[in-house]
């Protein structure tokens, strides 16, 4: 990495931190100011970089990502359960957990490639789905999910015949003797994780996966994965043994989502199968593309939009529908009621569809193509009135 380099990633990982510091202040303008959509927007920025790093360095498209969100939220409640309501066990847990599924699965579907390997990631997702939902119901509660309980009493807690579906045992709290009040929350050495602490810790989580993400990336580790993506035949036929980059590539990336998930338990402490559906998989990939895969910010940025607009366009119904077009007729104003309905509340999918074809047809590199469109033609026109400034000083 040469030094103009160094600096301008310096630069970006300084300029990215203070956005996201500043969030809460910089985002109230656009009525996302508020701690659990900042949670959102930081949790599935870490998804989307994490999945960046498999999806926009070696090209391989994984279907199924969101087996590991799933599996780093059931480690963390469970740690929730048996440790302590302290989110670092819980965190640290999740994400070696999720490591290490993703290194048995990697390991698999990665003797594939192309559509084979996106398919097979698929239907590991959802055997891991089902398996959730339904064959490990002592161990994830089913479709009920797993949530944390009142703390067991200490005399019942010797005896290990106890049901954790009604108690929790939480040795690590007991030992401490850390008093429960009410519902049991989440905390950072006695900071409740929930409102704007709670965000902070996942914005704090954010920039370090943001910075880890840049090392990658520039590392030569990060330029053979480029190499890979961009003609991995060629590597083989010269010698070089790829599968171990991939192999370890999905495994970072499996971390990053065991992270996320275990996130989503830490602000709200239950994980349910939902987590590890196909859906929750292609939004990441809906994430990544619309930010710029293979960019370093793109993935965030694709991130936030999303989860902006979901929250936008899927809290409109119908009365603020009518409300907004009270000045037509009643009759014009069922029928605009009637086709807005399509693209928000419940359908706000179909507008996230429109707008991601919108982005695949015109900038198929994402927005950062586009903001990278804009900077050139801004250097162009810079360009341009200098040259004719020069010329007219000359004259």
């Amino acid at each position: 990495m040469n030094q103009g380099s160094l600096t301008k990633d310096i630069i970006l990982f300084v300029i990215f931190a203070g956005l996201v510091i500043a969030a809460p202040v910089l985002l109230t303008p656009l009525g996302a100011g508020y701690p659990d959509l900042l949670q959102k927007f930081a949790i599935f920025g870490i998804f989307a970089i994490g999945f960046n790093i498999l999806f926009g360095l070696t090209g391989y498209l994984s279907f199924g990502h969101a087996a590991f969100l799933g599996v780093g939220s059931y480690a963390s409640v469970w740690m929730f359960k048996l440790l302590s309501m302290n989110v670092i066990p819980a965190v640290i847990f999740s994400v070696i957990v999720a490591g290490i599924f993703a290194l048995l699965i990697g390991f698999i579907t990665l003797r594939r490639s192309g559509i084979y390997f996106s398919i097979l990631t698929l239907a590991f997702a959802q055997m891991s789905y089902n398996l959730a939902y339904s064959v490990l119901t002592p161990i994830t509660n089913g479709e009920t999910g797993l949530q944390v309980r009142q703390l067991a009493p200490s005399d019942r807690a010797a005896d290990y015949v106890l049901n954790l579906r009604d108690e929790d045992l939480r040795i690590l709290d007991q030992a401490f003797g850390v008093v429960e009040q009410g519902i049991p929350i989440t905390n950072l050495f006695g900071i409740k994780m929930s409102g704007y602490p709670g965000f902070y810790f996942c914005a704090v989580l954010l920039i370090i996966a943001f910075g880890l993400s840049i090392l990658i990336a520039r590392s030569n580790f990060g330029m053979m994965l480029k190499a890979i993506k961009s003609n991995q035949n060629r590597l083989n036929y010269t010698g070089v043994n790829t599968r171990p980059y991939l192999i370890t590539a999905f495994v970072i990336s499996g971390m990053y989502a065991g992270l996320a998930g275990s996130l989503l338990a830490v602000t709200d402490p239950l994980a349910g199968a939902e987590r590890m559906q196909w859906t929750a998989s292609g939004e990441v990939v809906l994430m990544t593309i619309l930010g710029g895969a293979g960019t370093l910010i793109g993935p965030v940025l694709g991130a936030t939009l999303i989860k902006y607009f979901e929250n936008i366009f899927s809290a409109i119904n119908d009365n603020v529908l009518q409300g907004f077009y009270s000045f037509l007729p009643d009759s014009l104003n069922e029928i605009a009621v009637a086709v807005s309905g399509m693209f928000v509340g419940k359908g706000w999918h179909l507008t996230l569809g429109l707008l991601f074809m919108v982005i695949v047809v015109f900038l198929p590199g994402g927005l950062m193509q586009g903001f990278q469109l804009i900077a050139n033609r801004f250097k162009r026109k810079k360009k341009t009135d200098s040259t004719q400034h020069s010329k007219q000083a000359a004259e």
